[in-house]
């Protein structure tokens, strides 16, 4: 039986180990931290359960194949609850806009904004399924290993402008502002600027209409659970708490991993869920080839990075749905300072998630759980000391959502805490902080990210957010079917 091991298990390296596995590919996964899914950690604290994230789960059946692939059925490990709205966007004049597939309420929400905006809204619905059937149908799950799969794809990039941004778009579209923001916010989902990442990207509107969005019960950590379960009932091995500290190597092929403690495994192929910097530079450091990718690693755009406030408050709050987004006053300028100039502004736009509202086991009786997530420069652009600046952006960040949504926030908090940039440096050996990997751009994508099967070692593969086609649950779960296939025809060659 060939053998491989998967570095990480985020929801990208658990679904490539699942088909590995089941492919009869013998596979073992290595976590350095103490529970699995990678990005998708979870605390529980005084009762409150608080996900790390991601929380919008779409595209179901991206995953649903992965029970399928040996006979099971997702459902029986995991209940997924459909969200509505999708999202309650905010903004701080008072206007709120529900946001679902609901089409007759869709465009009552567009006509509150603007009547003249429902028709162009009807054209962008055409748009955004064209680039879905063009950049998830056909594309999503498929290598780009050279430059001539670009030419190929070339065309059908090119008749939908993909040289142009999200915003610009949207913008040809639509003509109320607020309505440019709703229709275009959802690449900060995937760690891209709105006004630079490829207007490709208005695919993500489509796939939440065909799919919706959902929610995990228990939190999107039953997810992780379930998957952790459909892999080990079909004879997969996961051990945590052992960081991989090398790949070794022989030649040009891997040979298998030595983690920190000593444990080693020989295998026939080796994939990585880690975070590409660390793997090139840290886990290949030793090798040609890992100092050269990561010196040309270095010299890319990676995506900014997060602030997140956890906190568990007293009451049930059946007015603030499952998410919101709270935009700030500015929409360009801001995104201009995480992007480009790396400062923390005073005004900042809010993603607040509130999942007791959707399942109420998820905080002791008569409580809630939230999180409010607020994009910031990574480290690289903005090097603040997080130890002090953290619990002030912490405050004020409450500040606002108490002045949005719950004026006596202070006074109900029953237990909190803060994840900053630095904080996904050390616990996922992030790049510079990075909650996204590689940004999003025309020039970072598809074969310019980091190819799904190396270019030098032969059997070595990547998996997650810094390969194709990038970062959100579809994306990674698509980038394992990619590299899945791979790694199944070249083992079994």
């Amino acid at each position: 039986m060939k053998s491989a091991v998967v570095i990480g298990s985020g929801f990208g390296g658990l679904a490539l180990a699942i088909r590995l596995q089941a492919a009869g590919i013998q596979t073992t996964i290595i976590e350095a931290r103490d529970k699995p899914g990678g990005r998708a950690y979870y605390w529980e604290r005084d009762g409150f359960i608080f996900d790390g994230g991601p929380t919008v789960i779409t595209d179901p059946p991206c995953l649903t194949q992965l029970w399928a692939l040996t006979g099971h059925d997702m459902a029986q490990d995991v209940e997924l609850i459909p969200v509505m709205p999708f999202y309650r966007l905010n903004w701080s004049d008072g206007t709120n806009f529900d946001y679902s597939n609901d089409e007759a309420k869709l465009r009552s929400e567009i006509a509150k904004l603007n009547p003249a905006d429902v028709e162009g809204y009807a054209k962008f619905l055409e748009y955004s399924a064209g680039v879905h059937d063009e950049g998830y149908v056909k594309l999503g799950t498929k290598a780009f290993l050279d430059f001539a799969s670009m030419i190929k794809a070339a065309p059908a990039l090119a008749k939908y402008q993909a040289w142009r941004s999200v915003y610009s778009m949207v913008s040809s579209f639509v003509k109320n502002e607020k309505l440019r923001e709703a229709l275009s916010f959802h690449t900060l989902l995937v760690g891209g600027n709105p006004m630079k990442t490829s207007a490709i990207y208005a695919l993500i509107h489509k796939l939440e209409k065909d799919g919706g969005v959902w929610f995990a019960k228990g939190g999107t950590n039953r997810l992780v659970a379930a998957m952790v379960r459909q892999f080990e009932r079909i004879g997969g091995t996961l051990r945590l708490g052992d960081p991989v500290e090398r790949i070794e190597t022989q030649g040009e092929r891997t040979t298998g991993i030595v983690t920190e403690s000593g444990y080693r495994v020989e295998c026939d192929a080796v994939a990585t869920n880690g975070d590409i910097m660390h793997s090139y530079r840290d886990l290949l450091g030793h090798h040609p080839r890992g100092k050269k990718a990561a010196a040309s690693l270095s010299r890319k755009k990676f995506s900014p990075s997060l602030f997140v406030v956890h906190f568990g408050i007293k009451g049930s709050w059946p007015g603030i749905p499952h998410h919101m987004i709270l935009f700030g006053p500015r929409y360009k300028g801001l995104l201009d300072d995480i992007y480009s100039h790396g400062v923390l502004p005073k005004d900042f736009s809010l993603y607040l998630h509130h999942p007791t509202v959707s399942d109420p086991s998820m905080a002791p009786e008569g409580c809630s759980t939230f999180y409010s997530l607020a994009p910031v420069a990574h480290q690289g652009k903005l090097p603040i000391d997080w130890e002090e600046m953290g619990p002030v952006f912490e405050k004020r960040i409450l500040d606002e959502v108490g002045r949005r949504l719950i004026p006596d926030i202070h006074e109900r908090i029953v237990t909190k805490f803060h994840y900053t940039p630095a904080d996904f440096g050390t616990d996922l050996n992030a790049h510079l902080g990075s909650a996204f990997s590689l940004e999003p751009v025309l020039t970072q994508s598809a074969w310019f990210r980091v190819h799904n099967r190396d270019d030098v070692l032969s059997n070595l593969y990547f998996v997650g957010a810094g390969t194709h086609p990038g970062a959100g649950i579809p994306g990674v779960v698509g980038s394992a079917k990619a590299t899945a296939e791979l790694m199944i025809e070249d083992l079994k060659r």
